[in-house]
C-alpha cells in the first residue's frame, strides 16, 4: 500500500521495479562515462573542492615529529660497497668464484648466465665521529656529520631496472601512474607555504657516471587531484617555465588576467562540479604567487659567503650543491615535500676511478645540508633521506657493479629519527639483507610515522579499493630507529 501511495495509482508495482531497474542501470553507465559523478566525498576520499592547504589528515593520527622531508636521490644506483657497507670479507675473495648458494636463482640485471666472480669493495672505510659510523672515504663532509645519520644497511626493493625502481622507491608501486610519496604528503598534510608548491623537485646532472633518465612522471599525482604532483624547479635559467611576465605585460595586468580566468571557471564549476575544475582554479592562483616567489627564492645573493663555502656553491650552477642550499631555502619557507636527484650512479664499469668523483658531487651539499639545518634549529622537525632506487652487485661486471636489489644501503637523518648509529646488516659478502630487514614499503611507513601519520588510515578510494602509498602488503613502522 506505501510504494502504491508512493509511485501512484497510475502504476504497479511491476512497473515500479522496471523503472528503479532502468534508473540504476543508467547511473552505472553514467559513472562508467564519469567516475566523478558518484566519487563521493569521505573520510577515504575527500576530493579537493575547496581550496583549503591544511590537508586532508586533520587532525594527525599522532603527535608529529617532522615536518617536512627532504628526500636527496641518488639516482642510478649507488653501491652499497663503496659507500656505507664494509665488506671485509668480499675483499678476501676478490677475484674468486662467487658462491653459487648466493646467486643460484636470484634475479641478476646483465650478469645473468655469466661467470661471477667476486668483486673487492674499491675504496677503505673509517669509522666517524663518535658514534663510530662506519663510512668510506670518499665521503669525508659526511663523515663530519656521521654522528647526525641513522644508516640502514638493509634495504631491499623489488624492481631491478632503473625506471621501474624508481617508480616503486616513489610511489610504492611497480605500476606506472600511482601517486608519488611527495604528492601523497602535500595531499594528507597540506603546504605551509602559500606562495609555493608543496612538492617541489630538483635535479642535478653527474659527470663520471652514466646517467638515467629520470622521466616526470616520478613526480606525478596519479589518482590524487592534479594540484598535488610535483613542481620541478630548473637549477639554471628561468627556474620555473614562463614564470616571468611578457615584456609589456605588468603584474597587475596578469593579475586581471587570473581574476578573469577563475571567474570563468568558477561559473563553469558552478555548473558542472567537477573538482578539477577548482584545482586549476587554485594552480592559476598559486602560478600567479610564484611570479613574486620563485625569484626571490632563487636569488642567493644575499646568502652570506660563509654559507656558500660551506655548501661549494655560488649558486644557480646546476649542481647538486646549489640544490641543496635551495633545499634549505624552500624547507625554511614551508614547503612539504623537497626531492633532489643526482643523476651519475651507474657504474656498469670503471667504478673504482668513477664513484670517487661522483660522491665528491653530492658530499660537500649533503654534508652542509645537515649542518645549515642544524644550526638553523630545523633538523630536529627535518626528516632527510639519502640514497638510491637500488644497490649494486658484490659481483664484478668488468670493473665495475650491476644492478643489486637484495640488500643496499639507504641513510636518514633528522626529524625524530635516531643519531650516530648503523642499523640492519647484509650478510659477509654484500648480498642479502639478513638483519632487521626494511623494504620500500617499510620506509614509507616510517616516513609517514614521523610525520604525523598512521599509513594504515591513510588510503584513497580509487577504482572501488582504498589504495595505500604502502600498498596491501604488510608494511612495518621501523621502531628501532625511532628516536
Amino acid at each position: 500500500m506505501f510504494i502504491q501511495n508512493l509511485i501512484g495509482t497510475q502504476n504497479t508495482r511491476r512497473s515500479f521495479l522496471s523503472k528503479s531497474v532502468t534508473g540504476i542501470g543508467m547511473t552505472a553507465l553514467a559513472n562508467l562515462l564519469d567516475p566523478k559523478l558518484l566519487s563521493g566525498n569521505d573520510s577515504k576520499n575527500p576530493i579537493a573542492i575547496d581550496d583549503r592547504s591544511s590537508g586532508f589528515i586533520n587532525p594527525l593520527h599522532h603527535a608529529p615529529k617532522a615536518k617536512r622531508v627532504i628526500f636527496l636521490c641518488q639516482a642510478g644506483g649507488m653501491s652499497h660497497l663503496e659507500t656505507f657497507d664494509h665488506k671485509p670479507k668480499l675483499a678476501e675473495l676478490h677475484d674468486k668464484p662467487m658462491p653459487a648458494s648466493y646467486t643460484q636463482g636470484q634475479p641478476i640485471a646483465q650478469l645473468q648466465g655469466q661467470k661471477l666472480k667476486c668483486f673487492a669493495p674499491q675504496h677503505p672505510f673509517k669509522k666517524y665521529g663518535e658514534s663510530g659510523n662506519e663510512i668510506c672515504q670518499i665521503f669525508p663532509k659526511l663523515g663530519e656529520v656521521a654522528d647526525e645519520l641513522c644508516i640502514i644497511r638493509s634495504m631491499r626493493t623489488e624492481a631491478i631496472n632503473h625506471d621501474p625502481a624508481h617508480t616503486f622507491m616513489n610511489t610504492g608501486s611497480l605500476i606506472s601512474g600511482r601517486p608519488a610519496m611527495g604528492s601523497w604528503l602535500t595531499y594528507g598534510l597540506g603546504n605551509d607555504a602559500d606562495d609555493l608548491p608543496g612538492f617541489v623537485v630538483l635535479t642535478s646532472l653527474g659527470r663520471h657516471g652514466q646517467a638515467q633518465p629520470i622521466a616526470a612522471r616520478q613526480w606525478h599525482s596519479g589518482f590524487l587531484p592534479s594540484r598535488y604532483q610535483g613542481v620541478e624547479f630548473r637549477s639554471t635559467g628561468d627556474p620555473v617555465l614562463y614564470v616571468t611576465n611578457p615584456k609589456g605585460v605588468s603584474r597587475k595586468k596578469q593579475g586581471d588576467i587570473v581574476d578573469a580566468i577563475n571567474e570563468l571557471n568558477r561559473l563553469q564549476y558552478d555548473q558542472i562540479q567537477d573538482p578539477e575544475i577548482k584545482t586549476r582554479m587554485a594552480q592559476y592562483e598559486l602560478a600567479f604567487k610564484m611570479q613574486a616567489s620563485v625569484p626571490e627564492l632563487m636569488d642567493i645573493s644575499k646568502e652570506p659567503q660563509n654559507i656558500l663555502d660551506m655548501y661549494g656553491t655560488k649558486g644557480a650552477d646546476g649542481s647538486f650543491s646549489a640544490n641543496c642550499l635551495l633545499a634549505r631555502r624552500l624547507a625554511e619557507r614551508g614547503v612539504r615535500f623537497i626531492q633532489l636527484y643526482h643523476r651519475g650512479w651507474d657504474h656498469h664499469g670503471g667504478i673504482k676511478n668513477s664513484i670517487p668523483k661522483t660522491a665528491a658531487e653530492v658530499d660537500q651539499g649533503a654534508a652542509a645540508l645537515i649542518k645549515d639545518l642544524k644550526n638553523r634549529d630545523m633538523l630536529k622537525d627535518t626528516l632527510i633521506i639519502f640514497g638510491g632506487e637500488f644497490g649494486r652487485t658484490p659481483m664484478a661486471q668488468g670493473n665495475g657493479r650491476d644492478h643489486h636489489i637484495k640488500g643496499f644501503s639507504h641513510f636518514m637523518c633528522g626529524g625524530g629519527v635516531k643519531p650516530g648509529i648503523t642499523f640492519g646488516a647484509t650478510d659477509e659478502l654484500g648480498y642479502n639483507a639478513v638483519e632487521d630487514v626494511v623494504s620500500v614499503h617499510d620506509m614509507h611507513a616510517t616516513m609517514l610515522h614521523l610525520l604525523g601519520v598512521d599509513h594504515n588510515k591513510f588510503a584513497f578510494k580509487f577504482q572501488g579499493l582504498d589504495m595505500r602509498l604502502t600498498g596491501v602488503e604488510e608494511a612495518q613502522v621501523v621502531k628501532k630507529i625511532l628516536a
